[in-house]
């Protein structure tokens, strides 16, 4: 039995050899997507300005202006000013970090979740699968941006409690991905072979499947951080996201539309080109990784296999 687990270990080594080809494969089609550089350059310049940037400019993002309310862009203020005198740039920054922040922490809690909740109903089968999935079914069919403005009512949000919100309304998809990736690969024979010679379940899951679905999730988890942004800006937008006077693009944007009249553009733009700037980025980025991690589009893409 065990000569039987080694050479169907082997084989399913050699095949994953070559789907997946050397490392260099993912290099090679990463980095000659269209997309990537554009994406990478994007996301990187908007960390350094998130982050890096409140190094540099010093000015308060709190600090009350009152002599120069709803000022246009000057060397003093270079994106201006809002209603109540704050600097629009320094609050563009904080308000960078708080979407980044969110995002990315929202969507590695809804993969982590995801992961687990969908190995387990994929692995296990039966009639815990069908319970786990028609709970899925159940909170797919309420509408996320409903659910959220709901839960956000009950309490008092906060960034903690804010990533806890979006990763509960977002971790379905990633559950149903892996369960599919699940059936597909549970009947493998290297996996009913691991399972004749006693393999656990917990050494099954981690050793055989989740090392063969993780190119699906990490790219659904890169589309995730984008949409956990737009969740976070569309909240703000409408009131429901953190109290004032946190700075964040959605409220920032808010804000802005009550002065429409007066024509202060510099109240609108920033905001609105950070979201479509963030959301752009990753978005390209997650394209890159799709086609990095699917063989099928080798022979579409240059940098891929022709033949």
């Amino acid at each position: 039995m065990s000569v039987i687990y080694s050479e169907t270990q082997t084989l399913e080594t050699e095949e994953q050899m070559n789907e997946t080809s050397e490392p260099s494969r993912f290099r090679r089609i990463f980095w000659h997507h269209p997309l990537a550089w554009t994406g990478l350059i994007g996301l990187v310049a908007l960390i350094g300005f998130s982050f890096a940037g409140p190094l540099i400019y010093r000015a308060s993002p709190y600090a009350l202006h009152l002599t120069a309310i709803l000022q246009a862009p000057s060397f003093r203020f270079p994106l201006g000013t809002n209603n109540l005198g704050r600097d629009v740039l320094a609050r563009l920054m904080l308000g960078g970090q708080m979407s980044l922040e969110v995002g990315f922490a929202a969507a590695v809690s809804a993969m982590l979740i995801g992961i687990i909740y969908g190995l387990v109903a994929g692995y296990v089968g039966g009639w815990l699968d069908v319970i786990m999935m028609r709970l899925v079914d159940l909170l797919r069919a309420i509408p996320g941006l409903f659910l959220l403005i709901f839960l956000d009512s009950l309490v008092t949000p906060s960034p903690g409690l804010l990533i806890l919100l979006i990763a509960f309304t977002s971790w379905h998809g990633v559950s149903r991905l892996v369960r599919a990736e699940v059936l597909s690969l549970k009947h493998r024979l290297y996996v009913e072979a691991s399972r004749a010679v006693g393999g656990s379940t917990a050494h099954i899951a981690l050793r055989h499947l989740l090392p063969n679905i993780l190119g699906t999730v990490i790219v659904a988890t890169t589309f995730m951080v984008a949409d956990a942004v737009l969740v976070i800006a569309s909240l703000s937008f409408l009131g429901m996201g953190l109290p004032p006077p946190t700075p964040n693009w959605g409220a920032m944007l808010a804000d802005a539309m009550t002065y429409l009249p007066q024509h202060a553009w510099w109240l609108i733009y920033p905001p609105g080109l950070a979201v479509l700037w963030t959301v752009l980025s990753i978005s390209f980025i997650g394209d890159a990784f799709r086609a990095a991690l699917d063989t099928r589009m080798d022979s579409r893409l240059p940098g891929g296999r022709t033949g």
